[in-house]
């Protein structure tokens, strides 16, 4: 069965190249071109079926799906992620076309198909990198995350051109589906958590999306990703996200494994890779540059540009539609960048460290709002994320002490409690630069209200690396997570459902009798 050969081979090849540190989608190509290798050696029939050939297209469904389901405008919205990314894809083309044109003697359709492919950075390799370093939130995270979202729109724009496909008269539904918004937010919060929810992204992903778009002359992958983005201001969206990771991780198996079993790389296959990978650092110093000049810091520049230096599966899909004979060079130019990438990512801050004093250099005098220095001045009290839990505490501690402070790593967030007179800036707990950066001599006390649990233990672990001796407080949902707050150094940990039946019980115990009238 050649079903028991692709799980097996990508099973073994992915766990291998996982062990040294790289990223398993390297062992599935691996896998894929041994499969090739074999067929050709035993002379046995070992082809790309129809079928892997299915499950390679829904697993491209499901991650542009899951894409759109991160396209929120705030994360986009920035002046360093949408002018890095286009003048990214612009100079990128306007230097490798003509390169590739002269030197490879190539159509300049050819070429320039070639150049957009390698101008794009890898989405599940960065993310991943991100994830694993509890970076996803920091500035310089949310800076690399908002870049990768816009090159996978220009990926989407360039597939659906490529494909030539003439829509019907009924594709001019789409403009009708944000009225779907309600009853699809009212679907999502029906399908409770567990396996409703993962067939409801299939149902949305594969059937509404993929076919309902092929059905009409459009783009599936254009509809998957209309879909996810429809529900990407839903508070249930990262949910659904998450439920769907390991479908859509095991569908994108099928995806490189067929681009291997298509055919072992040649001569020229093997050179073209090793080109690009000998001009992937021109990428990275492009994006260094790129963000610098919308005045990041070299510090965050520097992340940034690292996390994206490398290629991207998305160049793959690209050309599976409009180069597909140029798949298995591409193939292994994105594999060899992951070599390259993954190991230097993992080491990125010790890398920054040894060359900040040269990096700093080519800062501009003017930083970046999100960037600037901070010192709480005579700051008694500190509120670290000004959510709903952390601006009640404000509010309650501003009536007893008037020397306080509320940090929030949403700058637009920060600006609105500054609107209502609360004093509030922006500040990213998870970005190991604000920790550099931090004078608070007069602060005595402080409250952990960020939303997730990484941020609490990453906080409460500086505070006291910087030599706090002050007292700490956090809440929590779970008593293992309280149990790990303190660990990293807060005095207590409070369960926040426990805190608000005590709250609530108070107002029983503490009001007035009420009159016999």
């Amino acid at each position: 069965m050649p079903e028991a050969l692709w799980i097996s081979f990508a099973f073994a090849l992915g766990l291998l190249v996982k062990g040294v540190g790289l990223p398993p989608l390297v062992g599935y190509l691996a896998a894929g071109f041994l499969l090739s290798g074999l067929s050709a050696v035993t002379g046995l029939a070992i082809e790309a079926t129809d079928a892997l050939g299915h499950i390679a297209h829904l697993g491209v469904l499901l991650l542009l799906f899951t894409v759109g389901l991160k396209l929120k405008l705030k994360s986009i919205v920035s002046p360093e992620v949408i002018g890095g990314s286009l003048l990214h894809f612009a100079i990128t083309c306007v230097i490798f076309a003509p390169g590739l044109y002269l030197l490879m003697d190539l159509s300049w359709q050819t070429a320039l198909m070639l150049a957009i492919a390698l101008s794009f950075s890898s989405t599940v390799l960065a993310a991943k990198v991100l994830e694993s370093k509890r970076e996803l939130r920091a500035f310089h995270g949310r800076v690399a995350i908002g870049i990768l979202i816009m090159q996978d729109l220009i990926a989407l724009v360039v597939m659906s051109l490529a494909a030539g496909q003439t829509p019907s008269q009924w594709a001019l539904i789409v403009f009708g589906l944000p009225l779907l918004r309600p009853l699809l937010f009212r679907l999502l919060d029906a399908s409770g958590h567990d396996e409703l929810l993962v067939l409801l992204g299939l149902l949305l992903a594969l059937v509404l999306g993929g076919y309902g778009f092929e059905s009409v002359g459009l783009s599936s992958e254009l509809g998957a990703l209309i879909f996810g983005a429809i529900l990407a201001n839903h508070p249930r969206s990262q949910e659904l996200s998450k439920s769907l990771w390991s479908v859509k991780e095991m569908f994108l198996v099928g995806f490189f494994l067929q681009i291997g079993i298509g055919g072992l790389p040649d001569q020229q296959s093997l050179i073209f890779a090793i080109v690009a990978a000998l001009v992937l650092p021109l990428k990275g110093l492009l994006f260094f540059f790129l963000l610098l000049a919308f005045r990041l810091r070299a510090r965050s520049g520097f992340l940034s540009s690292l996390a994206l230096t490398n290629y991207s599966e998305f160049g793959l899909i690209v050309a599976s539609v409009a180069l597909p004979d140029w798949l298995v060079p591409l193939a292994i130019s994105v594999a060899i960048s992951f070599v390259i990438s993954a190991p230097l990512n993992r080491f990125a801050h010790a890398i920054f460290e040894r060359y900040a004093a040269g990096l700093s250099r080519f800062e501009g005098q003017k930083h970046h709002p999100d960037e600037q220095p901070l010192s709480v001045g005579n700051t008694r009290v500190l509120i670290m994320g000004m959510g709903r839990t952390g601006t009640a505490a404000y509010d309650w501690v501003a009536k007893h002490e008037t020397d306080l402070m509320g940090l929030d790593s949403d700058p637009a967030k920060a600006l609105k409690h500054q609107e209502q007179g609360r004093n509030v800036v922006f500040a990213d707990a998870e970005d190991a630069s604000f920790w550099h950066g931090l004078h608070m001599p007069a602060v005595h006390s402080v409250i952990l209200s960020l939303g997730d649990i990484e941020g609490k233990l990453i906080a409460a672990r500086m505070l006291r690396k910087l030599g706090f001796r002050g007292y700490i407080v956090a809440h929590t949902m779970y008593p293992d997570e309280a149990h790990q707050i303190r660990e990293a150094g807060a005095n207590e940990a409070y369960l926040t459902m426990d805190e608000t039946g005590v709250a609530l019980a108070s107002h029983i115990i503490h009001r007035a009798e009420p009159s016999p009238d």
